[in-house]
């Protein structure tokens, strides 16, 4: 079953957001390096949870925004549209991570689905 496996928070200022969450919680913040400003945010190490990102925003208004993994990105984009979701950001790689793509669902809340690059074994 797709679950929740990354969360991404925009920030009008992202290096204030990261000194925020690193003081308030005691997240760890780490910039990628990517092609794009981002920051990797580990959110602990025992019990429940996941982790995330923090990037610039993107749009005025933009909020949280939750990724689910999901086994075949063309059937789960596929699925979205056929079920009243909208695409906002087609399926892009990311490169070392995998395919990604954005969603908005049929009430209006924005969401993202990324099949993960295969890892050797």
């Amino acid at each position: 079953m797709p679950r929740v496996v990354h969360f991404e928070i925009p920030a009008d200022q992202p290096e204030r957001a990261v000194a925020f969450y690193q003081k308030v919680f005691g997240w760890q913040c780490t910039r990628w390096e990517g092609p794009m400003p981002y920051w990797l945010v580990v959110t602990g190490t025992e019990g429940p949870g996941i982790d995330g990102g923090l990037m610039p925003r993107q749009t005025p208004g933009q909020g949280t925004t939750n990724v689910v993994d999901v086994a075949d990105i063309d059937q789960a984009v596929a699925a979205i549209v056929r079920e009243g979701g909208t695409i906002t950001a087609p399926k892009m790689a990311i490169p070392g991570v995998g395919q990604v793509a954005y969603a908005v669902d049929t009430e209006g809340n924005a969401f993202g689905v990324i099949q993960a690059e295969a890892r050797g074994g």
